[in-house]
């Protein structure tokens, strides 16, 4: 039986106003105090947020249904793998041959891997987004979902207009405010973009020597191991999917597509678990690990070079497609 007292103090709390949100022009005050706190000028400031005016809803329903998260793997793969993506990423592979292998021999990345990524990005520099950025990201740090994170980009695309790499009527590029034709965050902008070319500017919306640069800096940095593959496609049975389901543990991370993957095993280990090469044939003898990817009807043994695909975006079906593509160019 509840008190009398216990009963006015729950009315009591039932009747207090809920404490309000700010407007959204006074959240955008609080973004301002904290860019001025960071150093960045107070004209570039005002400039970038005067293109602001509210969200946007159709920023927040792109941020609900990524393409790589919604498609299931063997779709998503199909649709970026094209003839024509495959031919115009030989072409490109051909064009640029000279300066992606001084920016391969620079950083250790493959060239192929370079322009697989280029091409699911930004359709090999075709299309990077005409969304602005700093719209896009204020819509995104105004949302509560990754509020924290898209914050911090919009504090770091502030400072990419300080340093003067670009102007804001050009700083453009997808809904999540990804930029340029590598499709950098401003966080990886200012940890990993490269003046490959040596002509003072960081420019990876035009310079395919920057741009190039830029992604190879990028996965070197988070472990592309020089000379080693990505993995490759297997075929198993059900019964065998099945037992490894049953058998094999799953990784551990804050990324969901780390954590919908196998730990690592030897080859041995996924010869005797019914793994095969895809042409059936038993796998090869070697010292590697590998992990299991595996969608509703392709699998994949990947190795530690994977992971630095994962970096770059943590969804298996974007991966796989780059992986995939990057074979293909030759």
């Amino acid at each position: 039986m509840v008190s009398l007292s216990g009963i006015a103090v729950l009315s009591a709390a039932q009747d207090r106003p809920e404490p309000s949100s700010p407007s959204f022009s006074e959240w955008l005050a609080g973004v301002r105090a904290d860019a001025l706190d960071r150093g960045i000028r107070a004209e570039i400031v005002d400039e970038a947020l005067a293109t602001v005016e509210e969200p946007e809803p159709t920023v927040i329903a792109r941020d609900r249904s990524q393409a790589e998260t919604v498609l299931p793997l063997e779709n998503y793969v199909a649709r970026q793998l094209r003839p024509i993506v495959i031919r115009t990423g030989r072409d490109m592979y051909a064009r640029h041959h000279k300066v992606l292998t001084e920016v391969a021999d620079r950083y250790g990345v493959s060239p192929r891997i370079i322009v697989a990524i280029w091409g699911i990005e930004s359709n090999f520099g075709k299309f990077s987004g005409v969304r602005p950025t700093i719209g896009a990201l204020a819509t995104l740090a105004w949302d509560p979902r990754r509020a924290a994170f898209f914050r911090g980009e919009l504090l770091n695309a502030m400072q990419i207009l300080d340093r003067g790499d670009i102007d804001v009527s050009r700083l453009r590029g997808s809904w999540a405010g990804a930029m340029g034709q590598p499709q950098f965050m401003p966080s990886s902008y200012l940890k990993w973009a490269e003046d490959f070319d040596e002509d003072g500017r960081t420019d990876i919306w035009s310079s395919p020597a920057d741009v190039f640069a830029s992604i190879a800096n990028y996965m070197k940095a988070h472990g592309w191991k020089t000379g080693q593959s990505w993995g490759r496609e297997v075929t198993i049975s059900r019964a065998a999917v099945k037992r490894i389901a049953d058998d094999v543990e799953r990784r551990n991370g804050s990324c969901a597509a780390r954590r919908n993957m196998t730990v690592a095993l030897p080859m041995a280990r996924w010869q005797a678990l019914g793994v095969r090469l895809i042409n059936g044939a038993a796998l090869p003898k070697t010292d590697f690990t590998a992990s299991l990817v595996s969608g509703s009807s392709r699998h994949f043994l990947v190795y530690d070079n994977y992971d630095a695909l994962l970096e770059y975006n943590c969804a298996h079906s974007y991966a796989i497609a780059v992986a995939l593509l990057s074979d293909r160019i030759q």
